[in-house]
């Protein structure tokens, strides 16, 4: 454990694959620097350099040298290593094929070349919950404990952290400087964060338009049966309700019938589902608005991913595409779950022990 005498050390992170700096803003928010992000995307550069005073360094992880991340700290600063590897091969939506060959697969495996070679003080890791079952993630651990590690790692649910979306997590800590805990739960069932919330203080607006005091307040455009479909969508419904004319041709087949929530309504008094990359799309999910007869707009769904109401995505917002701002949004950590982190790696260099909670999940040592 740290000791208080650390708490007047410098903390500086780096986060790889920092996309436009969900993970860092939420560190930020708790108290840490960032020195830098690294990703391959260029066109996370504007939102990420915009919103945070860090550097953005376009760079392939599997050319990043230990070398390159060491420089980046701060002498005798603590030092945190931070990322989320892209998750695609890992999803659910893999489920049953073969994504070992895919080129994003072994990314984690660079998150830990570098850890094994720069050996941080602290480092967390953030991917989705089915990561845990690929032998990478195992390989991952083994190697960090082999470094001497302490390592610890839960699958969050984000309603349980103030985040206002039914979205689960694998989050895992690892520290050089003693026995660490995962997060303490800080939101009840009774308080979890609703979409009435986040987003309806926002201005209304039709589908297909743009917000003029707020470009990122954008929606997609509706076809004139996706119109009569979301009117006659109820919140938290599903297209069962619809007339038989409304209907997809594909959900009147059995294997249609599994998914319920497509072209739905979100309830305003409950957290929305996970906000995908393609949450402004009606037909990709539980993405309708709950009274307005359209899809969530970029902003709502940033606003549900915690972003601050004002956070920048596009240099140019008057010319801005949907779908490239809704995958830089959707592909994002929640900064809220972010600040959490940070907190959590702060309060054990304080040398504090974890708040717990009656509803504290157990660690999964693996």
């Amino acid at each position: 454990m740290g000791t208080t005498q650390s708490v007047a050390m410098e903390v500086c992170a780096v986060d790889l694959f920092c996309g436009v700096g969900g993970l860092t803003h939420g560190l930020v928010k708790a108290g840490i620097r960032v020195a830098a992000g690294i990703d391959i995307d260029p066109d996370s550069r504007y939102a990420y350099e915009a919103n945070n005073a860090a550097r953005f360094i376009e760079r392939d992880i599997t050319k990043v040298t230990k070398e390159e991340v060491e420089a980046l700290y701060p002498e005798g600063a603590l030092r945190i290593l931070a990322g989320c590897a892209p998750c695609q091969p890992f999803s659910t939506l893999q489920q049953g094929k073969d994504t070992t060959k895919d080129a994003k697969w072994g990314l984690l495996g660079e998150f830990g070349r570098i850890a094994k070679t720069l050996k941080p003080d602290y480092l967390t890791m953030e991917n989705v919950p089915q990561l845990r079952k690929h032998s990478v993630f195992t390989n991952f651990i083994k190697n960090l404990r082999a470094l001497e590690y302490d390592v610890v790692w839960d699958v969050l649910y984000c309603p349980d952290y103030g985040i206002p979306q039914e979205r689960s997590r694998l989050v895992l800590l690892a520290s050089r400087r003693g026995p660490i805990a995962m997060p303490a739960i800080t939101h009840a069932p009774a308080s979890y964060r609703t979409v009435e919330e986040a987003i309806a203080k926002l201005p209304p607006i039709k589908a297909g338009e743009q917000h003029p005091k707020d470009p990122i307040h954008k929606a997609a455009g509706l076809t004139p049966i996706n119109m009569r479909r979301i009117r006659a969508s109820k919140p938290g419904g599903t297209w069962r309700d619809w007339a038989p004319e409304l209907v997809l041709p594909c959900h009147k087949k059995s294997s249609g019938k599994s998914w319920p929530g497509v072209y739905g309504r979100m309830t305003w008094k409950s957290p929305s589902p996970t906000i995908t990359t393609e949450f402004y799309n009606l037909g990709s999910g539980r993405f309708g608005h709950p009274a307005q007869n359209r899809a969530l707009s970029l902003r709502e769904g940033a606003l549900l991913q915690t972003f601050p109401r004002n956070y920048k995505f596009v240099e140019d917002p008057e010319n801005l595409s949907l779908t490239s701002v809704a995958t830089l949004i959707g592909n994002a950590v929640p900064v809220r779950l972010g600040e959490v982190i940070g907190k959590t790696i702060m309060a054990h260099v304080r040398g504090e022990e974890p708040a717990r909670s009656g509803q504290q999940r157990l660690s999964n040592p693996a």
